[in-house]
């Protein structure tokens, strides 16, 4: 079984510059710096020719920290792998296909995000599937995870909004 979540966030730039910032790799260093996790990298970032955006990335959390729901079937820290893929922006919008993963773990996330200018700002609308594959319980750790979901698209959102204000992209 898995379960859908849909997450906006309005950010306090347009289209073009929260897209402008995420093509750029500081940007990227310094989100990952902000997110919480106990380790964070980027490991891949391609700006495409027509304008593209490939970023992979992937946060860790020790497994000290890890929720006891979490534990119970997870041993050892928790890496999650994130890949995004975003189009060009186009007539005031830009497109991404999201993935997730947890290595080791039967769980996934996949999903569309929308980014479209709202006035003086812009919008992030994001469709997301999560499926976690433990019987039994795999339908609250994927509600977990919803939760969890939420959570980071409100801090990204704020930290890309504080990067745009300050003039770093």
């Amino acid at each position: 079984m898995s379960r859908s979540f849909d997450v906006s966030a309005r950010y306090g730039g347009s289209v073009e510059q929260v897209y402008r910032a995420f093509g750029d790799r500081q940007y990227w260093l310094a989100r990952l710096a902000d997110s919480g996790a106990d380790d964070a990298t980027l490991d891949s970032m391609t700006v495409g020719s027509d304008g593209s955006i490939d970023v992979i990335t992937t946060q860790t959390l020790w497994a000290s920290r890890l929720p006891g729901l979490v534990s119970q079937f997870h041993r050892g820290d928790l890496s999650f792998v994130r890949e995004e893929t975003w189009t060009p922006v186009r007539d005031g919008q830009a497109g991404a296909n999201v993935r997730g993963s947890i290595p080791g773990a039967p769980a996934s996330l996949s999903g569309t995000a929308t980014l479209s200018q709202t006035g003086a700002g812009s919008l992030l609308d994001f469709a997301a599937t999560v499926e976690v594959r433990i019987p039994l319980v795999g339908g609250k750790v994927e509600n977990f995870i919803g939760s969890q979901l939420v959570e980071l698209i409100t801090a990204e959102q704020r930290f890309t909004t504080e990067w745009i204000s300050a003039g770093a992209s």
